[in-house]
């Protein structure tokens, strides 16, 4: 479990961030996830993200948003991101993610991934491996991982598998953690305002650990992108 206030399940509100950019644009992002069964059903995470692709680099703000099962959902951060591509390495985009996240009743929190993205084809395939610190605790540092692959079936249409889960800490690094994974499904509706709207939804399963709080999660993603 990565050291967030607004994401307590891996996946819960995230997504598999790609290793490139597309300079000049600009996207509005809404990210909605809901564990399902278990104790934690109705546990929930929102998140709005606001990005900009510079000739170099991608910088977002992010707003969190949580909500605990039966209670009211609250803003639980605010955080900014920054993602450097690196190019591709032996055939695959390589990028640097940064992020510095300001929580609102808890410690600050960073986080750093690396992003690793191929395609070949009609497919696409994404890692993130991530690492995260909770400031003025003391503890460990965290890692987790997201993943996805996808296959484009019909014009607009792509269907595949994303993953999300825990490796334990720098104490003990271990993949007997929590985890999630199921199918995803992503749609593009192009020339909206001048933009693209991307939608993706799924269900991820609760793997391992994670089965003990709930049986799985609902994910929806909306992405809204435009050249300004």
């Amino acid at each position: 479990m990565m050291p967030s206030a607004a994401i307590a399940a891996p996946g819960l509100g995230s997504k598999v961030y790609g290793a490139t950019i597309e300079p000049g644009e600009t996207e509005l992002e809404l990210r909605y996830g809901r564990l399902t069964g278990g104790d934690q059903a109705g546990e929930d995470a929102l998140v709005f993200e606001a990005a900009h692709h510079f000739a170099n680099i991608y910088a977002a703000l992010l707003a969190e948003f949580e909500r605990e099962p039966h209670g009211d959902r609250k803003l639980s951060a605010i955080a900014g991101e920054a993602i450097l591509p690196l190019g591709q390495i032996a055939g695959i985009d390589t990028a640097l993610y940064g992020e510095y996240e300001a929580v609102i009743d808890g410690p600050d929190a960073i986080e750093a991934k690396l992003l690793l993205q191929k395609r070949a084809g009609q497919w696409d395939s994404r890692l993130n491996l991530i690492a995260g610190y909770a400031l003025s605790v003391g503890g460990p540092v965290e890692f987790g991982y997201a993943a996805s692959t996808d296959v484009e079936i019909a014009e607009e249409v792509r269907v595949g598998v994303a993953a999300f889960g825990g490796l334990g800490s720098s104490r003990n690094f271990s993949a007997r953690g929590d985890h999630y994974a199921g199918p995803v499904v992503k749609t593009a509706i192009e020339h909206l305002a001048g933009g693209e709207l991307e939608i993706e939804a799924g269900y991820l399963f609760a793997i391992g650990r994670a089965r003990d709080e709930a049986d799985g999660q609902l994910r929806l993603l909306l992405e809204f992108a435009k050249h300004f």
